[in-house]
């Protein structure tokens, strides 16, 4: 708690808030001398370091530090995969979320608000035309926004939608989604209808491709990227696998098949005959696709926003949300899981 800024204070308010041990001097107290932070500066000036030293230079005057910037790991929610259209058809993969990381500068007494993005919802099934999985949702730290991962697409008209990381697509000719630049990569272009492509991955991704038969195996999900921000390496933002259906799309002979796998980082395999599985929570992950018959696609996984500063400057003063805090490799750091705000300062 800051010295007032006016008024009566005596060496106890100073020790109070610099600490120290009994009896007190104020030549304890020069900015720099261990007790005081080189640099402290109140309502009167930098207190100072060496020479004449008062009360009077304490006014206004805190032991807590402020970090000056932040690292930051910012993943918006995957896109949800297709669901199946009819017996000869896969979903393509929802894209990943974007995942974007840098430093910011930040400043005391200003409070930044955290967004976690949701994922997207998987697309309907269908026997016909059903639409492309639901986008997934952005992820905020201050200035920064990911976008949601694209939607999967589900045979003809059901164009993926775009993103971060785009949707796989589920039918010849047309191609993934795209994804937004230094965020996310584009999804796969299916070749030949009866298989999804893969959603594309976040950042270092790239969109698996689907192909419907010889072999009939469906795309596989882009590839996410790894961060040490939280204090080991984890993956994010991979993209969801597309579906693929073993009855051959009405080709003669047959050929084996196989769903598309989930991009590393947490996107969700491609379904075989079967519904695919949801994007990985808190990493941002695509949807695999469904396939043959009545399987909505995966949804699609929740972001992630982390927060890191050298444990130098103080804890966050006041820290709203669902967040889990840790101090460990130099490194003060708040994972948020849950939407919220953080703020250094008075």
């Amino acid at each position: 708690m800051a010295i007032p800024s006016s008024g009566a204070i005596s060496l106890n308010t100073i020790a109070t808030e610099f600490g120290g041990s009994t009896p007190h001097s104020i030549s304890e107290y020069y900015a720099g001398g261990g007790l005081v932070p080189a640099g402290t500066s109140g309502t009167n000036g930098p207190v100072p370091s060496s020479g004449q030293i008062a009360f009077s230079n304490f006014y206004g005057t805190s032991n807590y530090i402020a970090p000056t910037s932040v690292s930051y790991l910012v993943v918006a929610g995957g896109g949800g995969g297709a669901g199946a259209a009819g017996n000869y058809y896969g979903g393509g993969g929802g894209g990943a979320g974007g995942m974007q990381t840098g430093t910011l500068p930040v400043s005391g007494s200003t409070t930044y608000t955290v967004t976690v993005g949701g994922g997207g919802s998987g697309g309907p099934n269908s026997f016909g035309n059903p639409p492309p999985g639901g986008p997934g949702n952005p992820s905020v730290f201050s200035s920064i926004t990911s976008t949601g991962g694209g939607g999967g697409g589900a045979r003809a008209q059901s164009t993926p939608s775009g993103g971060s990381g785009g949707g796989g697509a589920a039918w010849p000719g047309i191609f993934g989604g795209s994804g937004t630049p230094g965020q996310g990569n584009p999804g796969g272009r299916a070749f030949d209808g009866g298989s999804g492509a893969g959603g594309g991955g976040g950042k270092g991704g790239g969109g698996g491709i689907g192909n419907a038969f010889t072999p009939a195996q469906a795309g596989n999900g882009g590839g996410g990227d790894s961060s040490s921000i939280s204090g080991s390496s984890v993956t994010y933002a991979g993209g969801g696998g597309g579906g693929a259906a073993d009855i051959g799309g009405g080709k003669t002979p047959f050929y084996p098949a196989s769903g598309g796998g989930g991009g590393g980082g947490g996107g969700g395999n491609g379904g075989l005959n079967a519904p695919g599985s949801s994007g990985g929570t808190n990493l941002g992950g695509g949807g695999g696709g469904s396939a043959n018959g009545s399987f909505p696609g995966a949804s699609g996984g929740s972001g992630i926003v982390i927060v890191s500063y050298s444990n130098t400057a103080g804890d966050a003063t006041t820290v709203t949300g669902t967040y889990t805090f840790t101090n460990t490799g130099g490194n003060k750091i708040y994972i948020f899981t849950g939407s919220g705000s953080i703020r250094w300062g008075a």
